[in-house]
């Protein structure tokens, strides 16, 4: 098992934490890991993109002129792909994005997720991230203590003081362990736990 740093809010070790080579030493799989991300991308779309083709849309009921002698091209509809006001060829239609991974891909998905930024020495273990008040200030000194400019805050239970001190810096962004996805592992150069989320991933993935 490997052990990371434990750090106070103030940037200082006060200890060390044994993780669970299961979880944050797990086997790297990459197109687990690009299909979650192309997962999560495809299920937020709404899908919901219209165009009329030339069925739909409206007029073009009568040939504009005759088939031949006037000099002009043939047509047949003023409502055609070639027109102003005509239908859109092959025009997009509302539809459903969305596809579905096991259970077993995601959670692989998402621990090589945590274990790339463990060996990337992106991972941030502090003994506990409190504030007493909201204030954005304070929550961008923790982040400065710790030398981090983007970084998902990765909390046992959900804080409410921390998630709107970080609310309005940009590149930070707080979750739970509950709501932890590959997608934010990945936006996010730095994964920022407690120790109380660390023992809360290793209780659900292992």
């Amino acid at each position: 098992m490997s052990n990371v740093s434990v750090l106070n809010m103030e940037g200082k070790e006060v200890g060390t934490l044994e993780l669970n080579d299961a979880i944050f030493g797990a086997k790297i799989k990459e197109h687990l890991v690009h299909q979650a991300v192309v997962l999560q991308l495809a299920n937020n779309r709404q899908g919901t993109q219209k165009a009329k083709t030339r069925s739909e849309v409206r007029g073009g009921g009568r040939k504009p002129w005759r088939q031949k002698g006037t000099g002009h091209a043939r047509q047949g509809s003023i409502r055609a792909p070639q027109w102003t006001g005509g239908g859109v060829v092959f025009a997009p239609q509302p539809r459903d994005y969305s596809f579905k991974m096991n259970k077993k891909e995601k959670r692989a998905a998402l621990l090589s997720a945590l274990t790339s930024k463990v060996q990337d020495k992106k991972f941030i273990v502090l003994d506990e991230l409190k504030l007493d008040n909201v204030k954005t200030k304070d929550m961008k000194k923790v982040l400065d203590n710790l030398n981090v400019s983007s970084a998902i805050l990765v909390l046992g239970k959900e804080n409410e003081n921390v998630v709107l001190s970080a609310r309005n810096l940009p590149g930070v962004a707080a979750t739970t362990v509950n709501t932890l996805n590959v997608y934010d592992l990945l936006k996010y150069n730095t994964v920022i736990a407690t120790k109380a989320s660390v023992a809360s991933i290793e209780e659900v993935y292992a």
